[in-house]
């Protein structure tokens, strides 16, 4: 079994201003997230967010002890979400299985123990998208469906962005320690997310593209609103988005994007939005 970390130090916004593309990229960008029967892990610096890609095939996968964290077991002093984008599958949690189909999550609370994912068919395996930050309190693991999301409607047809943000991990929707998790479907024919644009210097964030063709791009936006700048991603391409940066997006096709969030508080709404004159 191969588990894979890799480490991203944190970027600030005079930093960013000066990189090229490939800079940006190597900052802000995770690719290649799901490699067949691997756990490909990205500790990030922002708020110590773990950022993850799980794809197990005939074996099951398990996450036990992880060097970065410095803790005995994974799960010892934190907290993990788990959505599955792929064929259906099952995550172990201290015994118990939690059978999660596509655009299913499961949230896991600190202190549960090894964890272990496997797909129930590796002609059509799981894909399962993994998200942690550090925890001081123990919340009670939850199996969430797309049924039990709060839905929030936003947008319009004519903006190009109409949308449904079904929020997962949500304090309306189940416990958690500082964890924000969520999924963004759009309408047909809307592109745009989250524009105008604004940011939150309270919480850091992450978007994981999927639902996407092949041929299908993203150009998501970030950087400070007087100074912004793009990044292009695919199907299955995340970015880290830091709280000074705007994060935005607009897409050449149909696309869904997951998004995260941890930092000092849990409410959704606390944002500062950016006018659309600020933007540079």
């Amino acid at each position: 079994m191969t588990i894979s970390v890799s480490v991203r130090q944190v970027v600030g916004p005079q930093d960013a201003a000066r990189r090229d593309t490939q800079g940006l990229r190597d900052g802000f960008v995770i690719e290649a997230l799901f490699r067949p029967g691997e756990i490909n892990l990205t500790y990030s610096h922002l708020d110590r967010m773990i950022v993850g890609g799980i794809a197990p095939l005939s074996e099951a996968l398990v996450i036990d002890r992880v060097a970065e964290t410095g803790t005995e077991q994974f799960l010892e002093r934190r907290e993990v979400a788990v959505v599955n984008i792929g064929g259906a599958g099952t995550v172990g949690v201290g015994g118990k299985d939690y059978a999660l189909g596509f655009q299913e999550a499961v949230y896991i609370g600190m202190g549960e123990g090894p964890l272990a994912f496997s797909s129930h068919n590796s002609d059509e395996p799981a894909l399962f998208y993994f998200l942690s930050a550090p925890a001081h309190r123990v919340c009670p693991t939850v199996h969430i469906t797309r049924e039990m999301a709060k839905k929030v409607v936003l947008g319009s047809a004519e903006e190009s962005n109409a949308r449904t943000i079904n929020q997962y991990v949500h304090p309306d929707v189940c416990e958690s320690c500082q964890l924000l998790v969520g999924l963004t479907m759009f309408e047909p024919g809307s592109v745009w997310n989250t524009m105008p644009a604004h940011v939150h210097d309270r919480r850091m964030e992450v978007y994981l593209y999927f639902g996407m063709q092949e041929a299908t791009r993203i150009f998501h936006f970030l950087g400070e609103p007087g100074e912004t700048r793009h990044v292009v991603l695919k199907n299955h391409e995340a970015v880290l988005s830091p709280g000074w940066s705007i994060h935005s997006g607009a897409g050449t096709g149909r696309y869904a994007f997951i998004w995260a969030m941890a930092g000092d508080n849990m409410s959704f709404t606390d944002m500062d939005k950016v006018p659309m004159e600020a933007l540079r």
